[in-house]
């Protein structure tokens, strides 16, 4: 069954719902479904991780956990990422690849591990919480990618 197409008056699609059908284009249908799941046990498996380096659990132990925090954050990327790459060298990729990226020293950088992890947890809230301008700002471009503009109701800032 095709969905209904809704049109304006002047032919246009109303945004909103244009919007969600070039989001509907953009990821397969299980897209949300797979980001959710990656997403949920990415976070399960780092608290137990974070809390294992806090609470002294043996090494051994831990590097199990280091590496499903590693899988599940990679496997997320590659989900976010796909299919347009440039997602990468927006903010909100910039964000990832550095926690990855940091995720990745830890057994070199074991006596720091807590304090790694620490920083990797604050970038994973700043970059989840920043504002578009932010989350969307392609270093490459120099200016926000993927159709996001500003609300009439929030205009521009000056300086910004």
């Amino acid at each position: 069954m095709t969905p209904r197409v809704s049109r304006m008056s002047d032919g246009s699609r109303p945004v909103g719902e244009a919007k969600a059908e070039l989001e509907m284009r953009r990821r397969p249908r299980y897209g949300r479904a797979l980001n959710i799941a990656l997403r949920t046990a990415h976070i399960g498996v780092t608290g137990v991780l974070c809390g294992g380096h806090v609470f002294g659990i043996s090494p051994e132990q831990l590097q199990m956990w280091l590496f499903w925090v590693i899988l599940t954050g990679g496997l997320l990327t590659a989900v976010e990422a796909f299919p347009h790459i440039y997602w990468l060298y927006q903010g909100r990729g910039l964000f990832v690849l550095v926690k990855l990226a940091l995720l990745c020293l830890i057994p070199w950088l074991w006596e720091y591990r807590v304090a790694i992890l620490a920083v990797v947890i604050v970038l994973a809230s700043v970059g989840s919480h920043m504002p578009a301008r932010f989350r969307y700002y392609s270093v490459l471009h120099g200016r926000m990618l993927d159709d996001h503009t500003r609300s009439p109701a929030f205009p521009k800032k000056p300086g910004f």
